[in-house]
């Protein structure tokens, strides 16, 4: 296993441990550091296994830190018409 991929699993599981944080300020503090460093990461293990790897491991990362992809996802679908207008 490669250096990338080892700080990877240590990244999901730091991201995991921010999880049982009990506020809601420590939690956005959390998921903006990981992000900040998982960002880096992400380029790395997809620079040293290839684009199907990194596909993989944004899967994981998106789905660790589901909140913060969220309002992204939001923001980016056009709003919905109502059909009875």
């Amino acid at each position: 296993m490669s250096l990338a991929l080892l700080l990877a699993g240590m990244w999901v599981v730091m991201a995991n441990c921010a999880a049982l944080l009990p506020t809601r300020q420590g939690q956005w503090m959390a998921d903006a550091l990981l992000v900040a460093v998982g960002v880096p990461l992400l380029g790395w293990v997809t620079l040293e296994h290839g684009p199907v790897t990194g596909v993989a491991t944004l899967a994981v990362g998106a789905a660790v830190l589901r909140w913060p992809v969220l309002p992204l996802l939001r923001r980016a679908r056009p709003p919905q018409r109502n059909p009875a207008e």
